[in-house]
């Protein structure tokens, strides 16, 4: 994935590097003197609601996933774990790519109730049966006093 190629979420679905924006700035944490004069922090950001690479549903899907975590309809992705501004934008469009692919996810399917066998209810019924006699068996003792 190199910086001015478009993004490869699957098969049907790729981002062109046009609709990604690209911020950078400098660094906080470990890198001696480099975090102090190279702008290794990476922000990706994409604008959901202005893409042209979605259809409908899968805008929808999107919108409704990650609405919270949406600024100005804009999914952003920041990243500052390495000390190369090239590791971090790699980075950064791997977190993109894979938020996208969760995101356009089927949903799962329904669960479908049911109704608990015969054995099983038998099995409950029996344990309940011995945990009763066992407290009764208890309650029941005769003390030294009788």
């Amino acid at each position: 994935m190199a910086f001015e190629q478009e993004l490869v979420i699957n098969s049907r679905l790729r981002i062109s590097a046009s609709e990604l924006s690209w911020k950078f700035s400098r660094s906080s944490g470990a890198g001696g003197q480099n975090v102090n004069k190279v702008e290794t922090a990476v922000v990706l950001s994409w604008d959901l609601e202005q893409s042209e690479c979605l259809g409908p549903f899968h805008r929808q899907r999107l919108l409704e996933l990650y609405g919270s975590r949406l600024i100005d309809g804009c999914l952003r992705v920041c990243v500052s774990d390495e000390r190369s501004q090239y590791q971090n934008r790699q980075i950064a469009l791997k977190r993109l790519a894979d938020l996208i692919r969760e995101g356009i996810k089927p949903p799962p399917p329904a669960r479908k109730a049911t109704r608990p066998g015969r054995g099983a209810v038998k099995r409950r019924l029996e344990s309940k049966k011995q945990r009763g006699d066992l407290k009764r068996q208890r309650r029941n003792r005769s003390s030294i006093d009788d």
